[in-house]
């Protein structure tokens, strides 16, 4: 079943966010007090909704106990944000994550109990989308807007199987070009080279590739 998310407060990351779980396929609703940026986002989200999101009712009424994870980005408001957050973790959300404006913020969104604390010049949203939505992935760089490399754990389907076996380039159209097991990085490994469960692999090619690769090949 595909997680639920939520975006509250929609400046430049947080709409940058609600594009990325668009772009992805995933639900995503889309809240904010300011109704110019509700109808900007309203194309992009699964329900677009102005609303006070430090108003604990308002949040009932949005149905935010079904979400699986919240993003809480509210720019200058410091204290909208952390009011936000902890009203959303009181609910029950079981992964809350906060933008922080400085070391401050930040140490009072990790005392009430955020999950993780983002700090947008450092946490691209397009990577913080992809790296949610899954499982297996651990990393991803951008290197255009079409192409990416990313880190993705090895699973049990793929256990003691040869990158020869596996033939990810002739099946996907993508590249495996290292492999991390434990200390040791295998660079541009031989085709011969047996993946293990837990091994990570940097995977290369175009995002739909990797994508197909993901969900089929893994």
């Amino acid at each position: 079943m595909s997680k639920q998310f939520a975006v509250f407060g929609l400046g430049r990351f947080g709409g940058s966010l609600v594009k990325e779980f668009h772009d992805l396929g995933r639900e995503v609703l889309a809240v904010d007090k300011n109704i110019d940026k509700v109808h900007q986002y309203a194309p992009y989200a699964t329900h677009s909704v102005q609303a006070n999101s430090m108003d604990e009712e308002a949040l009932k009424q949005l149905g935010v106990s079904n979400v699986d994870h919240a993003f809480v980005s509210l720019g200058d408001d410091i204290e909208g944000s952390i009011l936000t957050s902890l009203l959303l973790i009181e609910l029950g959300i079981s992964e809350v994550w906060a933008k922080a404006q400085n070391d401050y913020h930040q140490r009072v969104l990790e005392k009430i109990g955020v999950t993780r604390v983002i700090h947008p010049e450092r946490d691209m949203a397009k990577r913080i989308a992809h790296h949610i939505i899954s499982e297996k992935m651990i990393d991803y760089i951008e290197l255009s807007k079409e192409h990416s490399m990313v880190e993705l754990v090895a699973t049990d389907k793929i256990n003691r199987k040869s990158l020869n076996d596996l033939d990810i380039r002739a099946k996907f159209a993508c590249n495996i070009v290292g492999i991390q097991r434990n200390e040791d990085m295998i660079v541009s490994p031989a085709a011969e080279e047996t993946v293990e469960k837990g091994d990570i692999l940097l995977v290369i090619g175009k995002n739909k590739d990797i994508a197909r690769f993901e969900e089929e090949g893994m």
